[in-house]
């Protein structure tokens, strides 16, 4: 099975341009392809991590990958999935952002000579005249055609701004530099990107009378529809200061039964014949699918050790076993505390485990907050600095944990 077929079983491949073209072109080891990321946030996330895994599985079937950080189309913001514009970034964000995008691609992608080249767009497109860019490019593309792209067509009741017009220009002309300047013949992003992507395709062939490819991911949905890597408090990030390793694993472990199969496919480098095994898995063998998931995630993303602490603390609070050491824990002060008490809110609050105290007294009259496995009913309710000794586990709903400690 070539890279090509096995990225089909693995239900990778949402859309190509030219299909055996394509299927020969990485097979072989030929292609050298980019992926986008525009630096919006200062840490990768859930929703980019598919796309970092196939940069790898590509880059291990010998194809050179391109990871283009966005630091001039981040100027002006993608309209695709977007209900509203979005916010302007300044040029020191952008810079700040797409350094750590940097340190956290290493995990997955080798840099080098003649390895995978890492570039940011804003070395050519902010020092473009504009003119001679309408001259150059903008004739090659139609409004008409533009306007029925998905990503314009959901903008337009909205209202649809001039400068995110320009989005699908730029990001074909950063197609059409990368072919003449690295050799780049193949663009990749998630689906929601195709109309770009043409854009770009289309662009090479018109001006340049050469062939170029592009292949979308599909994005990666829940069995409800929606995107994965969202959770009630927000963002399921790759950075540990933002999601945990433990929260990390938790994510991935509490998935629904109907999606683990479908995430171990796209998602982790086990082998398939093993995974075809596990397609007939059920009921109490469909958990140590999610444990392998877990595992194997938060292994790639922040490495054994972390990825053993995670499972180490998951059977601690689930199975009894394990390590409670390595859950979440937040150190509490002596300024938490009036009279030598702290009060149940103020510690869903300060744990993060409830957003603000309005939340938090919504969960306790839920029924879903406990302390020590002992339901809490009271909003009043107080523990005394003494009573923390080891350190109090805090519950949130079934699976939430949380571990507070007090150190005079």
């Amino acid at each position: 099975m070539g890279i090509y077929e096995e990225l089909q079983e693995r239900g990778l491949i949402a859309q190509v341009t030219d299909e055996p073209e394509i299927r020969e072109l990485i097979n072989s080891g030929k292609a050298v392809f980019y992926i986008g990321f525009d630096p919006t946030a200062d840490s990768l996330h859930v929703g980019h991590f598919m796309a970092l895994c196939i940069m790898k599985r590509l880059q291990m079937a010998g194809n050179r990958p391109i990871a283009l950080i966005g630091g001039g189309t981040g100027y002006i913001g993608d309209p695709s999935g977007r209900t509203d514009m979005r916010s302007m970034m300044t040029p020191e964000t952008i810079r700040h952002n797409s350094e750590c995008f940097k340190k956290q691609m290493e995990r997955f992608i080798e840099f080098g000579e003649g390895k995978a080249i890492m570039i940011n767009n804003a070395d050519w497109l902010l020092d473009l005249n504009y003119v001679e860019l309408l001259r150059e490019v903008g004739a090659c593309f139609s409004v008409n055609n533009m306007l029925r792209a998905e990503c314009y067509k959901q903008r337009m009741e909205k209202g649809l701004s001039f400068l995110e017009f320009n989005y699908m220009i730029m990001q074909s002309y950063d197609f059409y530099h990368m072919y003449q300047t690295l050799g780049c013949n193949m663009q990749m992003g998630g689906n929601d990107q195709w109309s770009n992507m043409l854009g770009g395709t289309e662009l090479i062939r018109r001006k340049l009378n050469k062939d170029a490819y592009a292949m979308t991911i599909p994005l990666l949905l829940n069995s409800e529809g929606k995107k994965m890597g969202k959770t009630a408090s927000g963002a399921v990030w790759l950075d540990p200061e933002k999601t945990s390793p433990y929260e990390f694993y938790q994510y991935w472990r509490n998935v629904d039964d109907s999606d683990v199969i479908k995430c171990i496919k796209m998602l982790t480098f086990l082998p398939m014949e093993q995974i075809r095994e596990m397609e007939g898995w059920k009921d109490q063998q469909l958990n140590r699918a999610k444990e392998i998931l877990a595992y194997e995630l938060t292994n790639l993303v922040h490495g054994e050790e972390e990825a053993k602490k995670a499972e180490e603390a998951a059977k601690a609070l689930f199975s009894g076993s394990g390590n409670l050491d390595n859950i979440p824990t937040t150190e509490l002060t002596e300024e938490d505390f009036t009279d030598n008490k702290i009060d149940i809110i103020k510690m869903l609050t300060k744990s993060g485990l409830c957003s603000s105290n309005g939340d938090a007294r919504r969960t306790i009259t839920g029924g879903g907050v406990s302390v020590n496995n002992e339901k809490i009913t009271e909003f009043s309710q107080q523990f005394e600095k003494e009573q923390f000794g080891e350190g109090l586990i805090l519950r949130k709903g079934k699976k939430n944990y949380h571990k507070l400690v007090f150190k005079s």
